[in-house]
């Protein structure tokens, strides 16, 4: 079976690449920024755009459900403004979808993180159709892996890894999983 496409928005995309380079299955990453505006998006102008990844993964050993869920658990679906220390338009959140099925399993998954009772405010994360995927320059792909020191200290700076830790002791606490 041949490779899949998931495209995802989750603020700064070092750290939305970084994370899903964790899921079994996933085959590669790429950062970028997302948006029909035209032209060539750059790090230093990219307004218009969404900074954004594109996971390549085997639906062999994972699928576009598993995906989501995922993310939504590495990101504060809940801030309408962007991530952490990314705000503005360039850093909201977004699930993009190829397809009826794939909008059906993120609006699924949208509303059961809604009435998980995870989180005290609304869910903010937007499910889109697909648009365009322009890749980010060289220096940002696996930035994580190739500036280890600076993407610590800006995840841990940002607030990024307690809110996620923060979130799974909430979903223990409350004994709250995905439903399969």
């Amino acid at each position: 079976m041949e490779n899949k496409i998931a495209r995802f928005a989750g603020g700064c995309f070092w750290c939305v690449e970084h994370d899903l380079r964790e899921v079994f299955g996933v085959v590669d990453v790429i950062s970028g920024y997302a948006g029909e505006m035209g032209g060539n998006p750059s790090y230093e102008n990219h307004k218009g755009f969404i900074e954004a990844v594109e996971v390549i993964y085997d639906p062999l050993k994972t699928s576009f459900k598993k995906l989501v869920q995922f993310f939504l658990d590495h990101i504060d679906p809940t801030d309408e403004d962007g991530q952490f220390f990314d705000r503005g338009e360039s850093y909201k959140t977004a699930i993009y979808y190829v397809n009826e099925e794939e909008k059906d399993i993120a609006l699924a998954l949208l509303k059961e993180l809604e009435e998980s009772g995870v989180y005290d405010k609304p869910i903010v994360v937007k499910a889109l159709p697909e648009t365009k995927f322009y890749k980010a320059e060289e220096y940002h792909q696996k930035y994580a892996e190739k500036n280890p020191i600076h993407y610590e200290a800006y995840k841990e700076g940002s607030g990024r890894s307690r809110f996620q830790a923060k979130v799974c002791n909430i979903r223990d606490e409350k004994r709250i999983i995905w439903k399969d």
